[in-house]
């Protein structure tokens, strides 16, 4: 059983939040968390509240035990860039862009679905 959890439109650069997902990929949730809690970067801020929102999804939805939860896949894509202007040297206008990202994380516990 897997559940996953995703925050569109992160005010974020992707290629800045990438290099804080790579620290927690293929790890328990548990371990992932204290890694989080411990790395100081805006990153680990938005990534920690995507991570306990796919941990509680599978712990209250499906019954999952927190313990036994590992990350499946976790990945960072682009999300909508804000064009911005501002006034520069000699009346012209310099270009500033604020990326966004897309944070995907999904947890699995690696038991099969039972049916009934």
């Amino acid at each position: 059983m897997e559940t996953y959890s995703i925050h569109k439109g992160a005010q974020i650069a992707p290629l800045k939040a990438r290099m804080t997902l790579d620290l927690i990929r293929g790890k328990s949730a548990s371990q992932a968390e204290a890694i989080l809690l411990t790395t100081n970067t805006k990153a680990s801020r938005l990534i920690i509240k995507v991570l306990n929102s796919a941990v509680a999804n599978a712990v209250n939805n499906f019954g999952a035990k927190k313990e036994d939860l590992v990350i499946k896949e976790t990945y960072i894509s682009e999300g909508r860039t804000l064009k911005r202007r501002k006034a520069a040297s000699h009346s012209r206008v310099a270009k500033n862009y604020h990326r966004t990202s897309h944070i995907y994380v999904c947890v699995t516990d690696n038991m099969e679905k039972k049916e009934d």
